[in-house]
């Protein structure tokens, strides 16, 4: 494995997102915000110029580059001010079809996801009853014939208003029934286009970020057998491959913010005088974006370690947690640290800081929350005993 430094990867595609982006300024998400619209420009203008297709390999259109590659992607737009989450599962969701789905299905999805005419952007697994213990979830596929019958509930399910196709994760067998919590799951590949109003039903979740994110509702929706990913009942195991990648890309997001709100506290900090000086002139003001700073190359660090460790199809999975809770952790201070530099400047809309406070906060609860990041080291990484 060799070393890089997150900012200094990928030059040439870092310039070019940075330029796509310039054609996205803060107005342009400030409108968005205020009606919760889906920034559908924005996605067009990434899917057109390859940027969301960067993991789906040469042979079925797409760049063929590694996680390093998309994190740089994600980091350089989340830095520009602008705004992944509303297409960033169409890099990686498709990995599940990638990986474990059959060659028929790669032949028929993975072109079509490439080229942006399918959009693969929704991915169904949290459940209200069950939250981030997956194994409890209670959706339920029983086999009818050629088809899968499902019925059951998903939430916090994000993008699937703006998606042709979803990942979704079911139970094929009960829980007291398998040979072990973790089996008896299955993955699906539904299509929205024909479930929605055919047993399935879609409703908005409106949050404090324009982030698109609904509530699911199953009743008996018909999925042929066909649509299955891999071995009915292993599907577990094949989402985790998925969920390492998302944090990781989630955590190139963070360094983008933090560095955004870094870039913006350090210009404000310049410029604002008060007192006949330069606020950026007080230790006060300049040591918490210093330390802002440095936690945001300490976590790109772990990022760097993590992608690399995926792209080498190395162990990863405690790597990618760390290097998720690492930066969202240093992407929301260095966001405090901006608003507090901004003062009240830093409320006001048109500085835009107070949308990416938002947007930033969401990622110490989602894709997973801290205190399960830091259960997970303690019991797989220090062997201490489970705590649940």
């Amino acid at each position: 494995m060799t070393t890089e430094l997150s900012d200094q990867s990928y030059p040439e595609i870092r310039d070019a997102v940075r330029r796509l982006c310039g054609n996205f300024p803060g107005e342009y998400w400030q409108a968005l915000d205020r009606t919760r619209t889906y920034p559908t420009e924005f996605v067009t203008a990434l899917t057109e110029s390859g940027f969301l297709s960067v993991l789906i390999p040469e042979e079925y259109g797409g760049s063929g580059l590694g996680l390093t590659a998309a994190a740089a992607v994600l980091e350089e737009i989340h830095r520009s001010g602008c705004n992944g989450g509303a297409c960033h599962a169409q890099m990686y969701t498709m990995g599940t079809i990638l990986k474990h789905g059959s060659l028929e299905q790669k032949q028929l999805y993975l072109p079509q996801i490439a080229k942006g005419d399918l959009r693969l952007q929704a991915f169904g697994v949290t459940e209200p009853t069950s939250g981030t213990d997956t194994t409890r979830i209670s959706t339920f596929a029983r086999r009818e014939g050629d088809h899968y019958v499902v019925s059951g509930q998903k939430i916090w399910t994000s993008r699937a208003e703006h998606s042709d196709l979803m990942v979704l994760l079911v139970r094929t067998e009960k829980r007291e029934d398998a040979a072990r919590p973790s089996k008896g799951i299955s993955v699906l590949l539904v299509d929205m286009r024909d479930a929605v109003g055919n047993g399935l039903t879609i409703r908005p979740i409106r949050t404090m970020l324009n982030h698109g994110t609904t509530e699911l509702f199953f009743d008996e929706l018909r999925v042929p057998v066909e649509n299955l990913i891999g071995t009915e009942g292993e599907g577990f195991k094949y989402i985790l491959d998925g969920m390492n990648a998302e944090r990781v890309l989630i955590a190139s997001e963070c360094i983008g913010d933090g560095r955004f709100f870094v870039d913006r506290a350090t210009a404000y900090a310049k410029d604002r005088v008060v007192f006949d000086r330069a606020i950026g002139q007080n230790q006060g003001v300049q040591f918490p974006i210093a330390r802002a700073y440095i936690e945001i190359e300490a976590a790109a660090g772990m990022v760097d370690k993590a992608a690399q460790l995926f792209d080498s199809e190395l162990p990863c999975g405690s790597e990618a947690n760390m290097a998720k809770m690492l930066a969202s952790e240093a992407s929301w201070k260095a966001a405090d640290v901006c608003v507090q530099t901004h003062g009240g400047f830093g409320f006001a809309e048109e500085y835009d800081i107070e949308r990416k406070f938002r947007e930033t906060r969401l990622y110490q609860v989602a894709p997973i929350s801290t205190n399960l990041i830091l259960s997970h080291v303690a019991t797989h990484v220090l062997d201490l005993p489970k705590s649940f």
